[in-house]
């Protein structure tokens, strides 16, 4: 039996790939709803003008097995040299650096560069070779300019220290202009040229370049001058004193790395490292190791990181990204974000907000997707990843949270102290899956001590911790509890909080009475305290930090709006708009506070009926205070603290002039996730899905 001519099975063929475009058509926009992303470039260090920087003048890397280093270019990677299992290399680049010292004597050598360590420089010692024999050379950071140096090297000559290791010598400046001398088949070749310019007291070293070739070819960079006037001098004196190579200036634009040795980790005569210098111009360096620790990046904590690195100049500066794969980064992330020992579910939450946020950002930064610090998310390396981490990225693979088929800015921050922020809360724009919702945060006060906020005999007011005292029995007059002090040299801390950088309100011995206002929880992501500050010190906190500068001594500092889950949007000071950029703004403004829900406790304001029936607003009012006595005589308020009983029976700390504090719930800006609520919701029982879905409003959760 014939199923059908030839004629009708092409027309039957044709509905059937119809249809298979219309079934790939209709399913395509929840498909494409997540960019494919199989690796990730995060910035280490990187300047990109106007919305990052984080900065270094060196990149020192080691491994357990060899590092390959190589030139990449468009189409490969050009192995140049590997180092040794275990050794360390370093990256600078070849721009404009103080000679700071120039001497045979390596210990003197050493003591400059620990000196200038001391003072915040970044001393490199390297060493050329020389008609007098080896000399080490002191050079120090990396400027993007000769003026730059310049003033980096007036700074270094003024101090007294390294004027007596260098014998006031003059700092010199190097640059990246060269002259190049021939071209070698080996670097051994060009090392000897380079001596034979050395003898004739020229500074030089060998270099290796990208000729087109299969493999790099080596030269010799003969000079490094930081005007094009020096290095004319340097053709003219090469060129007497070495006439057997040719000299050509160094094109602008060749790919080339210059090769040096480094002491300065080593700190030893007999074991330097190798030193790169990579040009400004956007060459790009690529090292890899097979070894399963990873790579250290020495200048970041000494931090291992799966995947490669990146080292190029960008912005006139050093760039040192890491890539990797896409996947093995949320390893990372969301051990950094969120504790290992939380509930999977939380954890989960977390990997998915993770890749969603990094697959929004795309590629954010020029030359990286993100950068390894909270501006994007946090991201430590190996170091970071646990294997309960490793899990809910593995569980959740490919992941991600939509709205409307495309993914989401899945913003998170610790806690929300309770209530999460609406979108228009902080930036000023209506996110529609940004919106406030409840959220059980109260997990961060688990077995924390609770203070107690005591006055004591002086009259100042300030926190005890809960174990430092104990119970009396006794009462004031009005009720308020008294409590001993148990032990001697008990601190009095102006917040809830042992913060050893910050004055204590006072100190108090065994035996000691203080009365109590009030128990709070240890300032921690649920809960704070911040001040109290006098008006002079919170003028000073907002210099620099509002569109309009805050004119004359604060007196007022208040709510005038809040927002839906009842943060503040709007302050006034002195009555006159507190002009921020956004609502979030307001918590640098402030001197960094912790979230962006908080309260303004304004402890001098007071209302005051006279005698004569006239009420009196401080602190608009600066007049006089006055009060009755026990004896029924008035007398003027001398004292800065006053207690305030209110209708309600409840003592009120108050202050005679103008002292803010700030008393908040939360950390960070509040909006989409919250860490903490995630752990509260994935403790009750419910599952990441429902967790995000909670938090971000109408979105879907699709896999690439």
């Amino acid at each position: 039996m014939k199923v059908g001519t030839p004629k009708m099975m092409r027309t039957i063929a044709l509905p059937l790939s119809l249809l298979l475009i219309l079934s790939i058509w209709t399913s395509w926009p929840s498909r494409a709803a997540v960019p494919k992303l199989d690796t990730i470039r995060v910035g280490i260090f990187l300047e990109v003008p106007g919305k990052y920087k984080l900065n270094t003048s060196t990149a020192t890397f080691s491994s357990a097995s060899a590092i390959q280093v190589g030139l990449r270019l468009p189409s490969a990677v050009l192995p140049v040299g590997q180092s040794k299992a275990g050794e360390t290399i370093r990256f600078t680049l070849d721009d404009y650096k103080p000679i700071v010292a120039k001497t045979g004597n390596f210990q003197t050598a050493l003591s400059v560069v620990k000196r200038l360590k001391a003072l915040g420089g970044t001393g490199m010692l390297t060493s050329l070779n020389q008609s007098s024999g080896l000399v080490y050379q002191v050079i120090e950071g990396s400027y993007a300019t000769s003026a730059e140096a310049r003033t980096a090297a007036d700074r270094w000559g003024k101090d007294a220290t390294i004027a007596s290791l260098t014998g006031k010598a003059k700092i010199e400046l190097m640059g990246p202009l060269h002259m190049q001398a021939g071209t070698f088949a080996s670097k051994a070749e060009a090392f000897q040229a380079a001596q034979a310019y050395g003898k004739a007291g020229i500074d030089a070293f060998p270099a290796m370049k990208q000729t087109g070739k299969a493999n790099p070819a080596y030269t010799v960079l003969v000079g490094a001058s930081p005007d094009a006037g020096a290095l004319v001098s340097v053709k003219e004196q090469a060129g007497k004193a070495v006439p057997e190579f040719d000299l050509q200036p160094l094109d602008a634009s060749s790919v080339y790395m210059a090769l040096r040795d480094d002491y300065s980790v080593t700190e030893s005569a007999q074991s330097p490292a190798a030193l790169y210098a990579v040009p400004m111009n956007g060459v790009k360096i690529w090292i890899s190791s097979t070894a399963s620790t990873g790579i250290k990046l020495a200048e970041r904590y000494n931090r291992t990181y799966r995947g490669q690195f990146e080292i190029s100049g960008f912005s006139n500066r050093l760039a040192v990204i890491n890539e990797l794969p896409f996947e093995q980064y949320l390893y990372a992330v969301v051990g950094a974000e969120m504790p290992a020992s939380w509930h999977a579910e939380a954890l989960k939450s977390q990997a998915v907000a993770a890749r969603t946020y990094a697959l929004y950002q795309g590629f954010g930064f020029q030359v990286a997707h993100v950068v390894d610090t909270t501006l994007s998310q946090a991201y430590g390396g190996i170091g970071s990843e646990k294997p309960a981490t490793i899990n809910a990225v593995d569980a959740t693979k490919g992941e991600a949270a939509t709205y409307n088929g495309k993914v989401i800015e899945t913003v998170f921050s610790s806690s929300a102290g309770g209530a999460t922020a609406d979108a228009t809360e902080i930036w000023g724009n209506s996110v529609p899956y940004l919106k406030t919702v409840t959220s059980p945060d109260e997990s961060s006060e688990k077995g924390l001590y609770h203070w107690y906020r005591a006055v004591l005999t002086s009259g100042d007011v300030g926190y005890i911790r809960e174990d430092l005292l104990e119970e009396t029995g006794q009462q004031t007059e009005i009720g308020q509890a008294i409590m001993r002090v148990k032990s001697d040299g008990v601190k009095v801390r102006p917040i809830p909080l042992v913060q050893e950088n910050v004055p204590a309100v006072g100190q108090v011995n065994k035996g000691s009475l203080v009365v109590i206002l009030e128990k709070v929880t240890q300032s921690n992501e649920m809960s704070w305290v911040r001040g109290p500050y006098t008006a002079d010190a919170l003028l000073a906190l907002t210099v620099g930090k509002v569109r309009t500068a805050v004119k004359g001594p604060i007196r007022t500092l208040e709510v005038s709006q809040t927002g839906p889950s009842g943060r503040p949007v709007a302050l006034s000071v002195n009555g006159q708009k507190f002009d921020v950029k956004n609502p979030d703004g307001l918590r640098a403004a402030l001197g960094g506070l912790p979230s962006t829900r908080f309260e303004i406790d304004e402890t001098a304001r007071m209302t005051i009926l006279g005698s004569d029936d006239r009420v009196q607003e401080r602190p608009s009012s600066n007049s006089t205070l006055v009060v009755l006595g026990g004896d029924g005589q008035p007398k003027d308020l001398i004292d800065p603290n006053l207690f305030i009983l209110s209708g309600d029976g409840t003592v009120r700390a108050a202050t005679k002039d103008p002292t803010f504090r700030f008393v908040g719930n939360g950390n960070g800006h509040g909006v989409g996730l919250s860490q903490y609520g995630a752990r509260g919701l994935a403790e009750l029982g419910y599952d990441y899905k429902y967790i995000l879905q909670y938090y971000y409003k109408d979105i879907k959760i699709v896999k690439e």
